[in-house]
């Protein structure tokens, strides 16, 4: 894999900046790295190693949050989470990489501008809806380590507390990522030394960007923020379209 300074000083510089968001908001590290990181490098690889700093991001938040997170909401979704996984694996392995690319750019997008008009309702939907949360959101996180929107919306329209919504999320995610890595496993993607190296260098800036985006005051409110991260998935997920189409 031929990788210049540069890319690797962007690769850099967007872990950084994912794992910030995910230090304010709970979420969205993946949404952010991996449509960036796939201008440059696999998906099979970039999907792989953000798999691994997400799994070592939610145990460092986890320690501080597993007494808030809803336990009950959890498990109604990890039997379909774990279903949509393995499905989700075995597409990664089989299907093109410009297939995959369209298919995450247009996901990115719609994500994009559900965050930019703020479509969030606020009514408390039945645990039916755990079914396809979960399996959706299971084969997006496989497929391209970003399912975290499916998980987001189900769990929106079940708790109110954002405190509690956000344990929630890095309790999800714990036990979501163990079981990734499992499958990738037995799938043959952590084979590659350069990821195995990769991983180990990214460390260091995920708990950097945890330690701000839990730290820091930026000065922006919640909705700034909001069109801060919608206008990066609208850039990023629109500029994969045009590659995957080119």
């Amino acid at each position: 894999m031929d990788v210049s300074i540069l890319n690797y000083a962007l690769a850099a510089f967007i872990v950084l900046c994912a794992y910030f968001i995910r230090g304010v908001s709970g979420f969205g590290s993946g949404l952010v790295a991996v449509p960036l990181l796939a201008h440059f490098l696999p998906l099979t690889f970039v999907v792989p190693l953000i798999l691994i700093t997400d799994f070592a991001a939610s145990v460092a938040l986890g320690i501080h949050v597993r007494r808030s997170a809803r336990w009950d909401e959890i498990g109604p979704l990890l039997p379909f989470v774990f279903v949509g996984t393995i499905a989700g694996t075995t597409l990664l392995v089989n299907v093109s990489r410009s297939s995959l690319l369209l298919v995450l750019g247009t996901l990115v997008v719609i994500f994009g501008l559900r965050y930019w008009f703020n479509l969030h309702g606020s009514r408390v939907i039945r645990r039916i809806w755990a079914v396809p949360a979960g399996l959706i959101g299971g084969t997006i996180s496989a497929l391209f380590g970003t399912g975290g929107p499916p998980y987001v919306i189900y769990l929106n329209h079940r708790i109110e507390q954002p405190s509690e919504l956000r344990a929630t999320f890095t309790g999800l995610f714990f036990f979501e990522g163990l079981w990734r890595i499992v499958t990738f496993i037995f799938a043959g993607l952590f084979h590659d030394l350069a990821l195995i190296a990769a991983t180990l260098a990214a460390l260091p800036l995920v708990f950097l960007g945890l330690m701000l985006g839990n730290h820091v005051h930026v000065g922006l409110t919640g909705v700034q923020m909001q069109r801060i991260i919608a206008t990066l998935l609208l850039v990023s997920g629109g500029s994969l379209v045009w590659q995957a189409l080119g």
